[in-house]
């Protein structure tokens, strides 16, 4: 049986990402290194931040080109993590939004990576 439940962000320096993620997700990362570190989150899934220079093959592209989806369970949800990041100087490429899938915004995290939040749902 195949399982996916690794999620690998190559970044450009682990100590920055770690220390945005660890603010984001508010918690200390399960394992870590020099050049990866990984968070268990509460969904099961594990996220692995690995320096791209240290990966081989060495990854081609970029942060930008993906998203690492975290639902909530509705908009005030939603609105609420939005104001916290917003706060927390986070970069907000789109502004909280009703879409055909759900209520959501999108930022970003040091190295470029999109990180939707979202509440399941039709408008």
């Amino acid at each position: 049986m195949l399982a996916a439940n690794l999620l690998i962000l190559y970044v450009e320096k682990v100590s920055a990402s770690t220390a945005f993620y660890t603010g984001l997700l508010g918690r200390e990362p399960a394992e870590a290194s020099p050049n990866f570190v990984m968070y268990v989150l509460d969904s099961g899934l594990t996220l692995g931040l690995w320096a791209g220079h240290d990966a081989q093959p060495r990854p081609k592209g970029a942060g930008g080109g993906a998203e690492l989806a975290l639902t909530v369970e509705d908009r005030p949800a939603v609105d609420a993590l939005h104001a916290d990041w917003s706060g927390k100087g986070i970069p907000i490429i789109q502004a909280p939004v009703g879409m055909d899938f759900g209520y959501t915004f999108v930022a970003i995290d040091p190295d470029g990576h999109r990180l939707r939040v979202f509440a399941p749902g039709g408008m």
